[in-house]
């Protein structure tokens, strides 16, 4: 739909509600999917939808419904639906109403060559990344991702908020006898797909992966790859970037709020303005975003807030909400970034003596959220450093390592950075990084 049609169905849902106080947000996708393996498509799949969520608001008593029935029946049930769930619930004496209109500076991220990207086009680019790999005789599998989505929240109280944005992704695994390497790029733009990259660097790293020997695990330097640097930064913010983790008493920024715990090399932020990123100008209250700094110069800054946590800390909301029922409890940053350096990816390397290169990370669970404590293993590509060179692939290790930690060992960064789109829809845009102690556990195989 145009942006006056989801205007127009936005305000017949607010008028088909009988709460007090009622938020709609809408979504809506229209994506494609072209999935290869073992050097040829597999798949082609394409989805359109759109849904609109309703909260509905009963004194101080809060209630969800969805549904993708935009019909006027579809909406008004939905609707009753959302003032029956918050009926069943306690007053909530914190909850700070919904929000009031404020002004929203659109920003463009929107590639129409994204919009009409055709299963031609991406077939092509998956060929070129599978010949690539036939000529040395690997394997590649992976996806490119091409889509629109559509997000507009309104409410009762006058917000109306509308925004369009585009994705494209591809990523390419590369396999030999012995060994994998992997490469991504992502962007709202699709010009800055460039198959030929991917598809190089990933068989590129897959050649040099092949016999890989065994290493005791003990804790070493690592360079790490954007993919695994993007671990890092996507796990920080998820266990204790947001404000809800603080005032619960899980996150990492607790009792380090303002103090310097990590090198002056380290600033991470979120930005959801920024076009190097996947910007998004609101949240999913309609509140505007706000740029907030986690990390500054190795000093710990504040969490992203949405209106409720904001409400209890007496603070205003930085436009981090996140839509009703969504896995991610309270604001969250999704819009992150970290800050370059001045070194390339083969300077990092030439500063270790004895050390791993480590393409990313896999499997990563948290263990202890105030130290953002985390285990998981390396995957894709995991190289020895002796004397400052590539000394040839080892096997895959376990490592159980706390993320804040890492980061007060940093020693250099890349001055290049990399977007990524990760499964949880997260953009990230982040370097390369030299950490002095990463601690490795055990081998995985």
């Amino acid at each position: 739909m145009k942006k006056e049609q989801i205007e127009e169905r936005l305000q017949r849902a607010l008028a088909l509600s009988p709460a007090d106080e009622t938020e709609v947000l809408y979504q809506a996708q229209d994506s494609a999917l072209t999935r290869f393996a073992r050097n040829g498509i597999h798949q082609n799949v394409a989805e359109a939808n759109a849904q609109i969520m309703v909260r509905a608001v009963a004194g101080q008593r809060v209630g969800a419904a969805s549904t993708n029935d935009l019909s006027d029946k579809g909406l008004a049930q939905t609707a009753e639906r959302a003032l029956a769930h918050a009926a069943q619930q306690p007053d909530d004496p914190d909850f700070p109403g919904l929000a009031a209109p404020q002004p929203v500076q659109p920003i463009n991220a929107s590639d129409e060559a994204v919009v009409s990207a055709s299963p031609d086009e991406r077939a092509a680019a998956v060929a070129h990344i599978c010949s690539l790999a036939t000529e040395r005789e690997l394997e590649a599998f992976g996806a490119f991702r091409t889509g629109l989505w559509t997000i507009a929240v309104a409410n009762s109280h006058g917000v109306m908020c509308h925004h369009r944005r585009t994705l494209a992704d591809l990523q390419a695994t590369v396999s030999g006898e012995d060994g994998s390497g992997r490469a991504q790029v992502s962007s709202w733009r699709l010009d800055e797909i460039d198959a030929d990259t991917v598809g190089r660097e990933a068989v590129e790293k897959a050649v040099l992966a092949q016999q890989p020997r065994p290493l005791e695990p003990e804790t070493m330097p690592v360079v790490l790859d954007p993919y695994a640097t993007m671990d890092i930064v996507v796990g920080l913010a998820l266990s204790g970037g947001g404000a809800l983790a603080v005032q619960e008493g899980r996150s990492w920024m607790i009792g380090r709020q303002g103090q310097k715990v990590m090198n002056s090399l380290v600033s991470i932020w979120d930005d959801g303005r920024d076009p190097a990123g996947a910007p998004l100008p609101f949240d999913f209250e309609g509140v505007p975003k706000q740029r907030v700094d986690l990390v500054h110069q190795g000093i710990v800054g504040q969490p992203v807030y949405d209106r409720y946590t904001a409400g209890k800390a007496d603070r205003t909301s930085t436009g981090h909400a996140m839509p009703p029922g969504h896995f991610i409890s309270g604001p969250s940053p999704i819009n992150l970034f970290m800050a370059p350096g001045g070194s390339t990816v083969d300077e990092l390397i030439a500063e270790v003596n004895r050390g791993l290169y480590v393409t990313r990370f896999w499997y990563t669970r948290l263990v202890q959220p105030r130290d953002c404590l985390i285990t998981g293993m390396t995957r894709d590509g995991t190289y020895l450093i002796e004397d400052g060179r590539l000394a040839g692939p080892v096997k895959d290790l376990r490592f159980t390592q706390s993320y804040v930690k890492a980061l007060a060992t940093v020693e250099a960064v890349g001055k290049v950075t990399k977007t990524l789109i990760n499964e949880f829809g997260f953009s990230i845009n982040v370097p390369a990084l030299l950490i002095g102690a990463f601690q490795f556990t055990g081998r995985t195989a």
